[in-house]
Formats: C-alpha cells, structure tokens, sequence
C-alpha cells in the first residue's frame, strides 16, 4: 500500500495529527504501521515518548538477578513449585522491559508494543501464584483448625481465579493487535483480568488476615513462631501489599484507554510498576519459604513431605 510523504514545508501551525489524515494518511499504531521517527514525532505513537534506556536496562538486570536467586534457592531449599513460578515471572518481566528497550529505538514498533504490553501486565500474576500456593503450606504448618476452610481451597480456588486473570489478562493484551484503543474492547478485557486480581488479592488478604486472628486468639501466645518465620511472614506480607498497589495503579492507568493521561506518564509507571514488582521480587527472595526448615516439610495439602514438588 503505497503512501504519500510528508509536505517538504508543512504549515507551521499544522498538528501532528495532520500525518495520520489524507493526504498523508500515515498509521502511527497496528499491524500496519508505518510511521517512524524520521516521518512522525513521537507524540505520536501510543505512550508519546520514548521509553528510558537506563531504566529498563536496570529492571532488566534486577530482575535477572532476582531471577537467578529465585532459582539458586529453590535448588538449595527443593522448593522447585515457589521457585519455578517466581522465576516465569521474572522472565517474563525480562521480556517486557526488553519490549520497552524496543519502544525507544522505534516507538511506533508494533511488536515492541505487543512484548512489552503483554509481558509487564501478566508477570506479577505468577507471583501471586507462588503466595498463594504458599499460604495453604501456612495454614497446614500453623494449624488448619484455625482456618475458615480446607487449605485445599486456597490452591483450588485463588490458582483458578490467578489463571482467569492471566487469560484475561493476556487476551486484552493481544486483541490490542486488532484495536487502536478507541474502541476500548481490548484495553476493557485487561481492565476485567486486572480488576479481577485485585478482588481475588483482596480475598486473600481478607482470609489471611481471619486466620492469622483465629490462631493467635487461639493460641493465645502459647505458641512461639521461629524469628526465621516472622521473616519469612513479614517480607511476604509486603510483597502482596506491593502488588496490590501495582495493580490498582494499572487499572487506573487503563481506565481510559491508551489516550488516558496515566499511561503517558513514564515516571509513574517506572516508580509504581516497574519499582513495585521488583521490590517484591527482592522481598520474596529474602522472605522466602525456604527459610523456615519447619515449612518445608509441610505439603499445601496437608502432612509432611521430604521435598518439595
């Protein structure tokens, strides 16, 4: 499809819009783009700037190295289920700042979009995964007397509910390869699997928070915990809280599509996506399971196991 060039001496007080219509009818977002930084200024491509090299290079790299640990502590502690999910998440968090990283050289790079979009959104869910499969260990170890519910539930029920938001997640993500935003099916699709999280994080916290009531109120400090475990407790509990501010902090972002002001604003999104996931990274690796030995032998379904599936 042939395309006209720009004026060689456009009107001074022209928009830059004016390329996206006829004579010009250049396409700054889709599958047929066509635009790039010698025809069209970067105000025009969908976030309308051009994403910091330094600071995707330095996620990038956080995240690899929160990545190998991830992986060097579930060999050392065979907690392979903790370890293996935290580590997809931090590779897919790889993959969507290296889309960033594409973004800066061509911001109208349609597949630069698609990576990043795609894999910075759906990441934090394999976290969430990881804690939730956590907290059944929790129960089982503490005493699933003090429970509401089977520690069976909070595997079959919040892993189900973590996979709907991945799958919504993911498909709002994609369909953008057949949206331009306005028409708002895909960017709403992502909003349902982000707004879905976030009920299904705050359901947890809610249970969470019952329980560890229960057990105390029970227990009526009869029972110490170990110092490794309040650690243990402590970093996970931020992390989650660290999530949970990402979350609502991309549903807000979304609200208004891909021409909302949140989504233009890249200090915001670096200090609270990117620093927010990557600090519950961190907090996950110093407030890992493997910490508290007594944990360890504990299954998510109740009794005690040798090593970790």
């Amino acid at each position: 499809m042939a395309f006209n060039p720009p004026p060689q001496d456009p009107l001074p007080n022209a928009p830059p819009t004016a390329l996206l219509d006829p004579p010009y009818s250049y396409v700054a977002y889709g599958g047929d783009t066509n635009c790039t930084l010698e025809i069209c200024p970067v105000i025009l491509s969908v976030y309308q700037y051009r994403p910091s090299v330094p600071a995707n290079a330095v996620f990038i790299a956080l995240f690899g190295i929160s990545m190998v640990i991830h992986l060097v502590q579930a060999f050392l502690w065979k907690t392979w289920t903790f370890g293996i999910l935290m580590a997809v998440g931090c590779l897919t968090e790889i993959l969507g700042y290296a889309g960033r990283i594409i973004l800066y050289n061509d911001p109208f790079s349609f597949n630069g979009f698609l990576i990043q979009i795609i894999c910075i959104t759906i990441a934090p869910v394999f976290y969430t995964a990881a804690i939730y499969i956590t907290l059944a260990k929790i129960v089982n170890y503490l005493g699933p007397q003090y429970a509401r519910f089977p520690s069976k539930f909070y595997y079959w029920v919040f892993i189900p509910c973590d996979i709907i938001s991945l799958v919504l997640q993911a498909l709002g993500g994609a369909l953008s390869s057949t949206s331009s935003g306005d028409s708002g099916y895909a960017v709403d699709i992502s909003l349902a699997g982000l707004s879905f999280q976030v009920f299904t994080l705050c359901v947890f916290i809610a249970l969470s928070l019952e329980f560890a009531f229960r057990y105390r109120k029970s227990t009526q400090g009869t029972r110490n915990t170990t110092m490794p475990f309040k650690l243990f407790i402590f970093f996970m509990s931020f992390a989650i809280i660290l999530i949970l501010i990402r979350c609502a902090y991309r549903i807000d972002e979304l609200s208004d599509g891909y021409n909302g002001g949140l989504i233009h604003d890249e200090g915001l999104f670096i200090g609270l996506e990117g620093v927010m996931i990557i600090v519950s990274a961190f907090f996950l690796n110093i407030g890992h399971p493997g910490i508290v030995k007594e944990l360890g032998a504990v299954k998510a379904s109740g009794g005690e196991e040798k090593e970790e599936a």
